[in-house]
């Protein structure tokens, strides 16, 4: 693969206006499929599960009950000032209200709170309901206002008027604000990490082609299949986040190399040889883990998880072709410039700062070369003195001599300190960057470190085990919005049963008397514990079919209701017996039950999945057996974590307010199982960028702690700004106000900080510096067994490669 991708990089960067062209018609394609076939009208955000009982009652209710087989809106009116809704005046003022309702568009049937007697009992309330034919996500965009201007009129003086229920719950979110935000703190985070703003803009441009074409190829789709607001602003967020961090690694690579004098042509090649195959085999892990998302059988989740692959795969296209085109357009203006703060950093990451320890015991080891350089000179210049003798002295020798420079100062201090310590494991000095210097850190007292993480993410998981699943409904949604007010009104006056009523559906088709038989099956249910009120059996002769209206005591979120939902399933057989009626129950409540069943079912072995490809991947890429272990410990470790604090901030409402979540509730069903898929390929992301480069510098030198402090000072400040990065991405979409998307949004902010900072920036040098020598460990028998996948590009020869050691010239000497 890494001669593959070199050539194509090489052929991109020569082709480049043709490269651009394509991907300019790329995009101007997706627009007018889009245009032509789909937009954001046609998104669906139903919840279904194919096969599930509740399903298949909502399919049988589309004809032997169609008005109650569609969505549903509640309008409540609320009497203020000490009058009452059953007062004369104010009653014909609802009912004019309703029979305006009656005229809104896709309205199948008002039902009117004096009828249904959906009246609170102390006369302040009056509930009615509106009901559709069609799901909501069928409704016609303005169908919703329609039905607020219908019933305006009522909302005088003495009379307040809300309109919500289920037509109203998962809405679309819009998320253009959140895009400008993540974008614009990309730019600063890219700004800072290059100290060029040409160079961080290149990251952005790229990312924002991957983006464009992947939504607006997924919203061409919406025409002929399901898509949801969700799927579409969770692709935008990880396309975004994805592209940036993957265009990240390719122009840090290839400024490394410019910076060390290798031509802009072969650079952008091998940048995209070595850099881009993990790049690939980082994407491909992300788009095998949310394409995995379609085995649980959920249609939205599915939508969810083939938009985001999608997405991450274009970023992937992006990154190996458009990418080095536009390296081409810049050519040597990524140069960091002479004497410049990123031309010293990224000359002592490549001389300086280079382990050239063998053995341990000296810089040079033991065959007492230079430090720096390519040109065999002497560091120290004139002197004609070697730095390190085939001995292992001191650098700074006992005559005080300076190490390094024309400027009389030492390499590591005006001390004179030993660049390298007595054990051989240190290159301290000004070439050592923060994230060497961190690595440096945690690694002193590795066993420490270890407790130390595992101690703190354990407590922040803790709440996990606590941890409620439900779909979201309208409780949570934002307390100035019309359908949150009417919820808690509902909630507060009728009951909290009446905001998720369930519906049963009654075959009475083998019953002798199927109205006595609808009758008894409904008393049977009202004998239930935690059922409110029963509603009187609507029967269906045509179809032998009766539908009973169950009001829980409970919230539709609470664990009762979803007790009850078990408890009248449970039952069947007995009111199959005593009744000869076979009943399903369904409506909103059911289906969300439905759906949390189904993805508990599924979260299980979708991890076992996850952690064991993780294992397998990594195991062919890095050739060990600790690696993909600690690997997967610490994965778990980070989504444990990550869990703990949504239940923290949205469960038990712990600084919620600092990202605008008013109200507590349960956590998203879908959350758990979407963020293993993607922290899972983000993790390895992290994972083999970091780790990559300290197998490599084990190979040559064959110091342990040496390879860790190695990868931190070439890797670990890229890792740090494409967290940071994707951090902030994820971070900027908490302005949504979809429930669900901010919780995502939470979840995978959240999750990418712990992961990139607490597991593969702490835990991981602290593992492998524990277990040093261990850690690149493989039984010769799986070894041979084992194909080379050679992320790195090894095998792209020595001709291709930066030299490690390149002496300072006066001009870019600190």
């Amino acid at each position: 693969m890494p001669a593959f991708l070199h050539r194509l990089g090489r052929l991109a960067f020569r082709r480049r206006r043709r490269m651009l062209a394509l991907w300019l018609a790329l995009v101007a394609a997706a627009v007018v499929c889009m245009t032509a076939f789909g937009g954001t009208g046609k998104l669906d955000n139903t919840f279904s599960i194919p096969g599930s009982e509740s399903q298949r009652a909502l399919d049988r209710m589309k004809t032997d009950f169609p008005t109650f087989s569609g969505t549903s809106a509640q309008i409540v009116f609320t009497a203020t000032d000490g009058r009452k809704v059953t007062d004369p005046a104010d009653s014909a003022r609802i009912r004019a209200a309703l029979d305006a309702a009656g005229s809104a568009p896709q309205v199948a049937k008002v039902v009117s709170p004096f009828d249904a007697h959906t009246i609170s009992a102390d006369g302040t309330t009056a509930v009615a309901q509106v009901r559709y034919e069609v799901p909501q996500s069928a409704l016609e965009p303005n169908a919703l206002d329609e039905l607020k201007s219908a019933v305006a009129g009522a909302n005088q003086q003495g009379m307040r008027v809300d309109v919500g229920g289920s037509a109203f719950g998962n809405a679309p979110s819009q998320s253009h604000r959140s895009d400008i935000i993540g974008v614009g703190v990309a730019l600063v985070i890219l700004t800072l990490t290059f100290g060029s703003l040409l160079t961080a803009g290149i990251p952005v441009v790229t990312a924002l082609f991957g983006v464009a074409t992947a939504i607006f190829g997924a919203l061409s789709l919406t025409g002929t299949v399901s898509i949801s607001s969700t799927a579409q602003s969770l692709a935008l967020m990880i396309g975004l986040a994805v592209g940036i961090d993957y265009a990240l690694f390719i122009v840090s690579r290839h400024r490394f190399h410019l910076a060390h004098g290798m031509e802009p042509e072969e650079s952008a090649a091998l940048a995209v040889g070595t850099a881009g195959s993990a790049v690939v085999f980082a994407g491909l892990t992300v788009v095998i883990a949310m394409t995995g998302l379609t085995v649980v059988g959920i249609p939205y989740l599915t939508a969810m998880g083939l938009a985001a692959a999608g997405a991450v795969l274009i970023a992937v296209l992006v990154a190996t072709t458009l990418l080095p085109a536009i390296l081409g357009f810049a050519g040597t203006r990524l140069t960091p410039g002479p004497g410049s703060r990123a031309m010293r950093r990224e000359q002592a990451v490549g001389g300086a700062g280079e382990d050239a320890v063998g053995t341990g015991d000296g810089l040079a080891g033991a065959t007492g070369e230079n430090v720096l350089s390519g040109t065999d000179d002497n560091v120290a210049g004139g002197t004609g003195e070697n730095v390190v003798s085939r001995t292992g002295e001191n650098v700074a020798s006992r005559t005080g001599e300076n190490v390094a420079s024309r400027t009389g100062e030492n390499a590591v201090s005006r001390t004179g300190e030993n660049v390298v310590s007595r054990t051989g494991e240190h290159v301290a000095g000004a070439a050592a960057n923060a994230a060497e210097r961190w690595f440096r850190l945690v690694t002193r007292r590795p066993l420490l470190t270890l407790v130390a993480v595992v101690a703190s993410l354990g407590a922040l998981a803790w709440p996990a085990h606590d941890m409620r699943l439900a779909l979201p409904d309208n409780g949570t949604a934002p307390g100035s919005s019309s359908q949150r007010i009417a919820f808690d009104r509902v909630g507060e006056k009728l009951g909290p049963g009446f905001n998720g009523p369930l519906l049963v559906l009654a075959d009475t088709s083998h019953s002798s008397d199927p109205t006595t038989a609808a009758q008894r099956v409904a008393a049977t249910i009202g004998a239930l514990p935690d059922v409110a009120t029963v509603g009187k059996p609507v029967a269906n002769p045509a179809t032998h079919t009766a539908l009973i209206q169950v009001i829980p005591d409970s919230a539709p979120s609470d664990p009762a209701t979803k007790t009850l939902v078990n408890s009248i399933r449970d039952d069947r057989a007995a009111i199959l017996r005593d009744t000869g009626a076979t009943v399903q129950v369904t409506g909103s409540t059911a289906v969300s039950v439905d759906v949390a069943a189904k993805l508990n079912s599924a979260l299980i072995p979708f991890t076992a999945v996850v952690i064991g490809l993780s294992l397998l991947l990594l195991l062919l890429v890095f050739r060990s057996l600790v690696v993909p272990l600690k690997a997967a410990a610490g994965f778990l470790l980070s989504i444990a974590a990550t869990l703990g604090a949504v239940v923290g901030v949205f469960q038990l409402g712990h600084l919620g307010s600092l990202i605008g979540v008013d109200t507590t509730g349960p956590v998203s069903s879908f959350l758990p199982i979407i963020l293993l898929a993607v922290l899972f390929g983000l993790a390895m992301d992290y994972e083999v960028f970091l780790v990559s480069r300290m197998r490599e510098a084990y190979l040559r030198t064959g110091n342990p702690l040496g390879a860790v402090h190695s990868g931190a000072r070439h890797s670990g400040r890229v890792v740090t700004a494409a967290a940071l990065i994707m951090t902030s991405v994820f971070a900027a979409f908490l302005t949504s106000e979809s429930t669900m998307l901010k919780q995502i949004a939470f979840a995978l902010a959240a999750g990418v900080l712990l992961d990139a900072f607490a597991i593969r920036m702490t835990f991981v040098p602290a593992v492998l510096a524990l277990t040093r020598h261990a850690a690149w460990w493989l039984p010769k028998w799986l070894e041979r067994r084992l194909p080379d996948l050679d992320i790195e590009g090894d095998r792209l020869g020595p001709a291709h490669s930066v030299p490690e050691s390149v002496p300072l010239t006066p001009s870019t000497a600190d």
